[in-house]
């Protein structure tokens, strides 16, 4: 009888008692969702049209704004802290990338399973930067030309941990290598 009243409570109320928040559960920040957005939006356009210089400086305002959260406590959930992990992949230093690392692995821990690639892309970002090979395959540059991956340790990490952490297979990332634009080569001036 119990249960048949709260099934009728419930349908009374659309279900929508159900869909509110705990009492006391922290809600993402709407500065740090702000930053993330606007974080993405500058990376939307088709590779070789952004200007870097334009976004390098927006992301250091970024990347500044978001340490002031971290600082202030005001990051809570697990969204929060995968923007901010995101923040500081877009960062130039090494602690840059270890802190994105650290934000994506808060984010795993308060339950977003998603931020496993973050996670994965910002301990393959931090090897580059420090001259180790990445081991995963989520970092691509163009070196003397043509698109890499390398350094890469292929060997460590087997494809199945890799779909268990939202990266793609071996056979995936040479595709996608392989699909990438290669750069329109400079028109050789006349005399």
């Amino acid at each position: 009888m119990r249960l048949a009243a709260i099934a009728f409570c419930v349908m009374l109320t659309g279900g929508s008692a159900l869909a509110q928040p705990a009492p006391g559960a922290a809600t993402s920040n709407s500065e740090m969702q702000r930053i993330f957005q606007e974080d993405q939006a500058d990376r939307k356009a088709p590779i070789g049209t952004i200007d870097w210089k334009v976004v390098g400086a927006r992301d250091e305002q970024r990347r500044l704004a978001t340490r002031k959260l971290l600082a202030d406590g005001a990051l809570r959930t697990a969204e929060d802290f995968h923007g901010a992990a995101f923040i500081f992949q877009h960062g130039h230093q090494d602690d840059d990338f270890l802190l994105a690392h650290t934000l994506a692995m808060v984010a795993v821990a308060k339950g977003r399973k998603e931020s496993l690639w973050i996670a994965s892309a910002t301990l393959d970002r931090y090897l580059n930067q420090v001259g180790k090979p990445q081991v995963y395959g989520t970092q691509f540059k163009r070196a003397q030309g043509a698109w890499t991956q390398e350094p890469y340790n292929r060997d460590l990490i087997p494809d199945a941990v890799r779909v268990e952490l939202g990266v793609k297979t071996l056979a995936e990332q040479a595709k996608q290598l392989a699909e990438l634009p290669t750069p329109t080569p400079p028109a050789p001036k006349t005399p």
